[in-house]
């Protein structure tokens, strides 16, 4: 089914769901301090009408601030007018190749803007050169009501949203195009660690949330993140993502 015609059945029937990011989800998330008080400002770039009723449908609530910019089918992303905001949403109908184009534009006026890509699906030729290029999110058009609050929130916090076997894939790929000079200098030595770190280190390499190592470990979301800014710190790395990247080059080492 086309994403036009997903879109026009919600919007007839009205069945936008809102669901948990329970565990389990296929999606990977990242740590991040972004006030939650206060209402996220998001700016989406749309090609198709249907999008933007069904992005801003989604977005009604209270927590978001948005502002919608019509893109041309023909538009030249150098003079696209990149408005102030903390995530940038991008309608992936146009083509790849100007989609990529705007992207680059967009953070190189905004290199602390957080980017999300929606389209109809994502495979290894459509994603890879999105998330080399900085962006963070990857949704599907048809998870647009039950996701992308979820995924805005998720961005604007530091994190990403990408689904996990992608993401794993995409490490993989990186990993094959890196130098060993590229990445940290250190190797994984879990004497460094406290017995919980360990098992929180153990929860960081298999991409779980803050809420899943603190269900997993019977500890407060509070708690993990303390034991994961920790961890991250010992490694001299910033990001989870880095600390993967950091293991897997370790076990390809060994």
């Amino acid at each position: 089914m086309r994403f036009a015609t997903v879109l026009k059945v919600r919007m007839e029937t009205r069945i936008l769901r809102r669901v948990a990011h329970a565990p389990g989800s296929r999606y990977a998330a990242g740590v991040g301090k972004f006030p939650s008080k206060k209402p996220i400002p998001v700016c989406l770039f749309w090609v198709h009408p249907l999008v933007r009723t069904e992005f801003e449908r989604a977005l009604a609530e209270p927590g978001f601030r948005l502002e919608t910019c019509r893109l041309d089918p023909k538009f030249d992303p150098r003079q696209v007018t990149v408005p102030m905001a903390a995530v940038y949403v991008l309608d992936g109908a146009s083509q790849r190749i100007t989609a990529e184009s705007l992207v680059s534009a967009i953070l190189a006026r905004n290199p602390a803007g957080r980017m999300l890509v929606v389209a109809e699906g994502f495979d290894e030729a459509s994603a890879f050169p999105l998330l080399r290029l900085g962006v963070k999110g990857l949704v599907a058009y048809d998870e647009v009501g039950d996701r992308l609050p979820l995924a805005l929130r998720e961005l604007a916090e530091g994190g990403f949203w990408v689904p996990r076997a992608l993401l794993s894939r995409f490490i993989d790929s990186t990993l094959a195009q890196t130098t060993a000079r590229s990445l940290p200098a250190l190797g994984l030595n879990p004497g460094t660690l406290t017995r919980r770190e360990q098992e929180v280190l153990n929860d960081l390499l298999e991409n779980f949330s803050n809420k899943e190592i603190a269900k997993r470990l019977h500890i407060s979301e509070r708690t993990a993140k303390f034991h994961v800014s920790n961890v991250l710190s010992k490694y001299g790395v910033r990001r989870r993502a880095d600390l993967i990247l950091l293991s897997y080059t370790e076990q390809k080492k060994g």
